[in-house]
């Protein structure tokens, strides 16, 4: 299990573990009263958005079966349960209307598929391709909602290319460094419906921002 100041994250029955890439966008994205949460694997962004937003109502949807087992023993298990319901179900699917929609979704697209379907799953784009997410964001984020997702350095532009095809307008950059003076890793990235100034920003894992950024989490 892992565990953050206000609740625990067990992980046995999912295949997609903690990593800093979920607490980096639960930490970072923008929220609302209503918030979609696509994939939710462990339910650890939804909680994350549940604690930051205390008057928010979260969906966290996932397609594998043993994720949302284990993300709904999550939110039971924590002070945010009455926040967050878990459903297991695709987003092209997905019916409703929301502020904000987060995702750390599948970004493996040439690489090859591991033995284990459950984590190829989780980890690669067959069963979610950038473009199904663009378009089921778009269709499911209100007028004036945010939709943030965070990505891999080499899947930045691919991730960007498809949100402009569908509607969408860039509002805020921010990359993710591991040593100082090296290029960003990740980049997390919010799109919005209309145009809108944006601005970009990067930080480095263990420095002052990222410090402030991920206070409320981390023991």
């Amino acid at each position: 299990m892992f565990r953050f100041k206000r609740f625990v994250v067990e992980q046995d029955l999912c295949a997609m573990k903690v990593g800093m890439d979920g607490v980096l966008l639960g930490a970072w994205a923008q929220g609302g009263k209503r918030i979609l949460d696509i994939g939710t694997g462990t339910g650890l962004i939804a909680l994350m958005m549940a604690q930051r937003h205390l008057e928010s109502l979260i969906t966290a949807i996932d397609i594998d079966e043993g994720a949302v087992k284990q993300a709904k023993k999550n939110v039971e298990n924590s002070y945010f349960r009455h926040q967050i319901i878990v459903r297991q179900e695709a987003v092209q699917e997905h019916l409703g209307m929301y502020d904000s929609i987060v995702s750390n979704p599948p970004y493996f697209i040439d690489a090859l598929n591991a033995p284990d379907q459950q984590r190829n799953m989780a980890r690669h784009t067959d069963t979610l391709s950038y473009a199904e997410l663009m378009q089921a964001a778009y269709r499911l984020l209100s007028d004036d909602g945010e939709f943030s997702v965070i990505v891999p350095f080499d899947y930045k532009k691919r991730m960007e290319d498809e949100a402009t095809f569908v509607g969408f307008f860039p509002h805020h950059v921010l990359g993710v460094r591991t040593v100082e003076r090296k290029p960003a890793k990740r980049y997390l990235l919010s799109f919005v419906k209309h145009p809108i100034a944006s601005d970009h920003a990067i930080i480095t894992i263990g420095d002052e921002e990222y410090k402030s950024l991920t206070k409320d989490f981390y023991l």
